[in-house]
């Protein structure tokens, strides 16, 4: 089930699909499913953060583009739980072996959890931006906030954008 997991975190708008190696079956597809309504919820800032919803509260961590360009995290300080922040305050920092970076928080709100190992280990946000290395939850205050994000498309636009 984990490599199952790892295939999600680095899919996008893709379909999967599963083949049976032997026996009756063999060759023939038996199990197919598609990632793309999955990121679909996912919504990217211009700073390169990303917001998973679950109702009113989302996750938030930083782009697989945003911990390339930073390198190897050794050091987060995320905010505490209970903060209060309005959209795009700054809200915490990344130190990398080349560089530091601001968090800025990508909806209003207040924060309902941190990942502690994340504070504990940095890493984690280099080997799992998407999963195991995601920064806080957030109840948000202004929901309508997050039509003025970015799908997944959008974003890959922006990044191609910025690029050129």
């Amino acid at each position: 089930m984990v490599w199952i997991t790892r295939i999600f975190s680095l899919a996008r708008s893709s379909s999967i699909s599963f083949k049976a190696a032997d026996g009756l079956c063999k060759g023939q597809q038996i199990f197919r499913f598609s990632t793309s309504t999955m990121l679909e919820a996912r919504k990217y800032t211009d700073k390169h953060e990303w917001v998973d919803m679950n109702g009113n509260v989302g996750t938030v961590g930083i782009s697989n583009y945003a911990q390339d360009s930073l390198g190897d995290i050794v050091y987060a300080q995320l905010p505490d739980v209970g903060s209060d922040f309005a959209i795009m305050d700054e809200c915490g920092a990344l130190e990398s072996v080349k560089a530091a970076s601001e968090l800025y928080c990508p909806l209003s709100g207040k924060v309902v959890e941190k990942n502690a190992d994340v504070e504990s280990t940095p890493a984690l946000i280099n080997s799992s931006c998407y999963d195991k290395g995601w920064l806080f939850k957030l109840e948000l205050s202004k929901p309508e906030e997050l039509k003025d994000l970015m799908d997944e498309d959008a974003y890959d636009k922006f990044l191609k954008a910025q690029q050129d």
